[in-house]
């Protein structure tokens, strides 16, 4: 009897410990289950597939003779080059852009795909795997908006860098607003709106301000409002207008120059600092260094271009049968006599030619024959929004423009 139950005891611990023997390898076999690395997807491609090499074009280097360092001849090179010359221009890699090599990960390390930048946004991909083809592609753009409100202090430029906007929307601005607002006069604390979008590849990578929805700038104690409309649906051609359906755009621009300084007004009776005597000064004297461009302040008739003891190198431009304007002191002349200019054009080069102590241009103004501030000249303006738009203006307006207020209270209250 005693000796079947000691049986039974032995067979029952056998099968136990055979169980979990049986466990403890299925265990240890989940373990060492080696995991998937996760995929490295750049370019379309997952790097981890391939043997990466990263690199910069250098100076004198060219798509043959990289090629040339993966093992490819002469004659190969010259097949390749054939093959992708419709899609991709070899000639047109820059020194200092970079470029990507894909090559197998076995011992040959035969190049797979080859991949250049041009910019941040585009790149080319030469692949050699089946047949030699290649294509250009663009990395995925997302848009962000942004509303903000501040006040000046320094320089537009300045002012936005510090609000981490990026600086190159500055010049932007100053184009839309160059017929009603004199940047040369906008003070520190001048309130300012902007509604912008701005552009992200691989919604990360930042990539600049692509577009501005709406703004407004304190000038002279009144908010000059700027929001962007396209009247004709069929050219989709955009203008600026104000909160009233206005043109921002006028007959003149406010300067020949952009973000400089007034260093001396008309005037019926000034020191010359040449001549040293007393006489009229009958324009307005823009400081700026010198080679900086001088624009043409509305489209017109270049009626004199040439150089005097005086003037030095000048430009005069007739722009109709009432005005005309002339730029004194250049350092080169652009435009030549009797070559019709547009409105913004660049006539010449901010120079110190003729009678001047430094760098600077001098505007004059004409209006029936006789010479005037230009300054103080109330300037004709261009055609008004037609009336059928206005009604769809203002319902595309008015929610801008209340944001935009919102913003610049709350900024305010900061």
């Amino acid at each position: 009897m005693m000796s079947k139950i000691f049986q039974k005891i032995i067979i029952i611990t056998l099968l136990a410990s055979f169980t979990i023997s049986c466990n403890k390898t299925k265990e240890e076999e989940e373990i060492i289950i080696p995991k998937a690395k996760p995929k490295l997807v750049e370019f379309g491609f997952n790097m981890h597939d391939f043997n990466v090499v990263n690199d910069t074009i250098q100076s004198g280097d060219t798509f043959g003779s990289i090629l040339e360092h993966q093992n490819l001849n002469g004659i190969q090179v010259h097949e390749v080059v054939t093959k992708v010359k419709d899609s991709f221009d070899v000639r047109s890699i820059r020194r200092g852009k970079p470029f990507t090599i894909l090559r197998s990960k076995d011992r040959t390390n035969k190049i797979q795909v080859f991949i250049y930048q041009p910019d941040r946004l585009n790149y080319y991909v030469v692949d050699f795997r089946d047949s030699i083809t290649a294509h250009k592609k663009a990395r995925p753009l997302t848009f962000k908006t942004r509303t903000i409100a501040g006040a000046l202090n320094g320089s537009l430029s300045e002012t936005l860098q510090n609000l981490n906007v990026d600086p190159s929307l500055a010049p932007k601005i100053a184009k839309i607003y160059a017929w009603s607002i004199d940047f040369f006069k906008l003070k520190k604390g001048d309130k300012f709106g902007l509604k912008f979008t701005e552009r992200y590849i691989n919604d990360t990578v930042y990539d600049g301000v692509d577009s501005l929805k709406a703004c407004f700038f304190e000038y002279k104690g009144k908010n000059i409002y700027a929001f962007p409309f396209a009247p004709d649906e069929n050219t989709k051609k955009q203008q600026y207008y104000d909160e009233e359906g206005k043109t921002l755009k006028n007959f003149f621009l406010k300067a020949p120059l952009k973000f400089v300084n007034i260093t001396s007004r008309f005037a019926k009776n000034r020191f010359h600092p040449v001549q040293l005597i007393w006489k009229a000064h009958k324009g307005t004297d823009y400081a700026a260094p010198t080679g900086t461009p001088i624009m043409s302040t509305a489209a017109g008739v270049v009626e004199q271009a040439g150089f005097t003891t005086g003037n030095g190198n000048f430009v005069k431009v007739k722009h109709d049968k009432t005005y005309s304007t002339q730029y004194l002191h250049m350092s080169k002349i652009l435009v030549k006599r009797g070559q019709r200019v547009t409105q913004g054009q660049v006539i010449g080069k901010v120079g110190s030619t003729g009678l001047a102590t430094g760098p600077h241009v001098c505007y004059r103004f004409w209006k029936n024959g006789v010479q005037v501030d230009a300054l103080k000249l109330k300037l004709p303006t261009s055609t008004p929004m037609d009336s059928k738009y206005r009604q769809k203006y203002m319902a595309y307006m008015t929610p801008l423009k209340r944001e935009l207020d919102s913003v610049a209270a709350a900024s305010a209250k900061k």
